[in-house]
């Protein structure tokens, strides 16, 4: 499906962080969208120096108090979007959008969370039990969440051990089950699971698809900052054309997978993934 003159455009808005430096979040999502024939609007919800992946110490200025003022212009001017993602947050931007979420949305809106706050087992430095009962109550408001293993259980507050070097799809389904009735899902993914046999995987739940998904890959050597953001972005580009969950985290996955693969060896892992020379056939796949 693609966007021709006197087609419904959906409005969309994406908040995140910007980092002046590494291409994640914001300033990956937004090439991709654009190519998507998307025309986001940005909350930005802080402003860093570099992400927090391996820079030393990044500045970090909270938006908090300009998202309010942002907000209240787009109030009166009765704007409201088709189409939430929410990326990494932080507590007081966290609160911002748990208190004035509903009053940007349209009727029909579909809200994307990506819960970001941990992994391997640990949450993210600066993250506490705060934030996580705060990520609980904004995940009460979406439409579809996307949390890696390490955080669905954080939301679940479900004991993690302290080295859990794989899980199985059977476990990871049940996981997403409980995860979609502790917050009265329909749809949900959990990303980025680590698989037996060095493999990676992702489980889905759908309202077509409700005995459950799963994506499974194999797992490509290395570390990579930025590919849990491009997936989620490319997830939203396929619901936005109309794309089913399990069509489009499929279409998110390959094309992550891909970037990676083509990456050149000598590139600067903490500077993202860069998914321009693969992306041709994830274009083409949102026309159809």
């Amino acid at each position: 499906m693609s966007f021709e003159k006197g087609d419904f455009m959906p409005n969309v808005l994406v908040s995140q962080d910007l980092s002046c430096y590494g291409q994640v979040s914001m300033t990956s999502a937004l090439p991709l969208l654009y190519a998507s024939q998307l025309k986001p609007t940005i909350l930005p919800t802080a402003l860093l120096s570099t992400h927090t992946g391996g820079f030393g110490e990044n500045t970090y200025h909270d938006l908090a108090q300009e998202m309010r003022a942002i907000i209240q212009h787009w109030q009166k001017l009765n704007l409201q979007f088709d189409y939430v993602y929410l990326g990494y947050l932080g507590l007081r931007p966290l609160q911002v959008l748990q208190a004035q979420l509903n009053t940007l949305l349209s009727k029909q809106a579909v809200v994307l969370l990506d819960p970001v706050m941990g992994d391997h087992n640990h949450l993210y430095k600066g993250f506490d039990d705060t934030y996580v009962q705060a990520m609980r109550q904004l995940a009460k408001q979406a439409t579809i969440i996307t949390p890696n293993y390490t955080e669905a259980k954080f939301l679940l507050g479900e004991t993690l051990a302290e080295t859990t070097s794989s899980v199985t799809i059977a476990d990871a389904k049940q996981v997403l089950t409980r995860l979609c009735d502790r917050f009265g899902l329909q749809s949900a993914l959990i990303t980025g699971l680590p698989l037996p046999d060095n493999q990676i995987g992702i489980v889905g739940l759908s309202p077509d698809q409700a005995q459950g998904f799963e994506i499974i890959q194999p797992k490509l050597a290395g570390n990579f900052f930025g590919t849990g953001d491009t997936f989620t972005t490319a997830l939203l580009a396929g619901l936005t054309h109309q794309k089913s969950l399990r069509v489009a985290a499929t279409m998110a996955a390959e094309l992550v997978s891909l970037a990676i693969a083509h990456r050149p060896s000598e590139t600067d892992a903490r500077l993202g993934i860069d998914y321009a020379p693969v992306m041709t056939d994830f274009l083409m796949r949102l026309d159809n």
